[in-house]
């Protein structure tokens, strides 16, 4: 007699779908079987039972300037464990005096009593922390085995300093995860654009050339398979990226690629919508035209991309409002934490880019074995209890209404969906049940990884 036992569904896996009870025991998963009989029980019939999905690229509670991504870490882990997320992984950046390891500590202490789904952090990597490549081993050990570097922005690491920090992240046995556009050719067009008086969001993607990204991709692959390092490249946006990552693939290198929602369910006609509306959609890489969001499908059904995560940052209305008059100060980031799973469902498997397996290994299991998350995304006894009923019968129409974000608006506003997650269990506990939150805050876990994996 097991716990908890889901009784009836369609398991599905990354290689696999047949039918199965699970039973549970405490938090982890027991048995994978028939006739399987527990103290309680769900009926799964006609249901899909996937691993918990694993989104390895949020940013709660991130502030940036004067603002602060809208949701917090018990918001935004509530929001996604609606989605049928059970595990997330967020950033941590230290303060000019501060260690890694104290950054680390200083993120844990909010996120800790928040949470309501497990969650783990990349390291960031900025110029300032050049002078703190020593500090790797010890973030590494206190559980953070992934190192964020950007090629953009602020925290932009000019290649002697990426060659630098890839070194010291291979020699502590870490990932890097990359941010991957031009930023000398970004800030120029965004000059040009300005002086000629382009100030609307509309110029946003074309400051941002899919050639460029696709440049900086490629240039990042080159500096890591001289240093010997794997590597991850982030939210790519375009098929000219796909083609670097995947010719690096094709020789050999360890080299994978993620893309987002936005880039596939948006183009670049959002960007044209009146007012403050034309704001709400920037981030960046930016959303490109129809031609880069069929790549990007293309590129997931080929296996050449092999993540989906959000690069989940929304900010609020009025905070995108602020750069209505030059775009290039709009705070960027979108809100897309709840809908991945269901979306890569419905958008995904149902209208034939992917298979049911493929749909949980580029939600689950792959974002969970590149993270070295042991005993997620996957449904294997002795395996953490992180599970999802999913209804194929559901449908639902987004809407800032429908979805938990803290956001007071959504870019996939009206967007229908067909199946939705019913129940979400994380480490066998009932965290979103029949469209009700049942979980609490603080019942999250910090995931203290051990490895890497490529």
């Amino acid at each position: 007699m097991y716990d908890l036992v889901i009784k009836g569904g369609t398991v599905v896996t990354a290689v696999s779908t047949f039918p199965a009870d699970i039973g549970i025991n405490g938090e982890t998963i027991a048995a994978i079987g028939q006739n399987l009989d527990g103290k309680q029980q769900l009926d799964a019939t006609n249901k899909l039972v996937t691993p918990g999905a694993v989104d390895m690229h949020v940013h709660l509670q991130m502030p940036i300037g004067s603002f602060t991504s809208t949701d917090g870490f018990y918001s935004g882990t509530r929001a996604a464990a609606f989605g049928g997320t059970t595990t997330i992984v967020d950033f941590v950046e230290t303060q000019p005096n501060e260690t890694m390891v104290e950054a680390i500590a200083a993120r844990r202490a909010l996120a800790d009593p928040n949470v309501v789904i497990d969650y783990g952090l990349h390291m960031t990597i900025t110029p300032s922390d050049i002078a703190k490549l020593e500090q790797i081993p010890e973030a590494f050990a206190a559980g953070c085995t992934s190192f964020k570097l950007y090629m953009a922005y602020g925290h932009r690491l000019q290649d002697d300093k990426l060659l630098r920090a890839l070194t010291a992240v291979r020699n502590a046995s870490g990932i890097p995860v990359v941010h991957a556009e031009n930023w000398d050719v970004i800030t120029e067009l965004i000059q040009q654009n300005l002086a000629a008086g382009h100030t609307n969001p509309h110029w946003h993607p074309r400051s941002r050339p899919a050639l460029l990204e696709a440049e900086a991709t490629g240039r990042v692959i080159d500096i890591a398979s001289f240093v010997g390092v794997p590597l991850h490249i982030f939210h790519v946006s375009c098929g000219e990226a796909v083609a670097r990552i995947a010719q690096a693939r094709r020789q050999g290198l360890p080299v994978t690629g993620e893309t987002c929602p936005q880039y596939l369910f948006l183009t670049w006609d959002v960007y044209d919508a009146p007012g403050v509306d034309g704001t709400l959609p920037v981030c960046s890489p930016p959303i490109r035209d129809r031609a880069a969001q069929t790549a990007l499908w293309q590129a997931l059904s080929r296996n050449e991309l092999q993540i989906v995560t959000t690069d989940h940052c929304p900010f609020t209305y009025e905070e995108k409002a602020t750069g209505l008059d030059n775009y290039s100060q709009i705070p960027g980031g979108v809100p897309s934490i709840e809908m991945r799973f269901a979306a890569l469902y419905s958008q995904g498997m149902r209208q034939g880019w992917l298979s049911l397996p493929q749909w949980v290994a580029q939600c689950c299991t792959n974002p969970a074995k590149l993270m070295g998350l042991a005993k997620k995304g996957e449904i294997t006894v002795g395996y953490d209890a992180d599970l999802v009923i999913f209804d194929p019968a559901a449908s639902r129409t987004l809407s800032p209404d429908s979805l938990h974000e803290a956001a007071d608006w959504t870019p996939y506003d009206g967007l229908e969906l067909q199946g939705w997650p019913q129940t979400t269990i994380c480490r066998g506990k009932i965290v979103v049940q029949d469209g009700e939150f049942v979980g609490g805050k603080g019942n999250g876990r910090f995931v203290h990884r051990t490895q890497a994996n490529l």
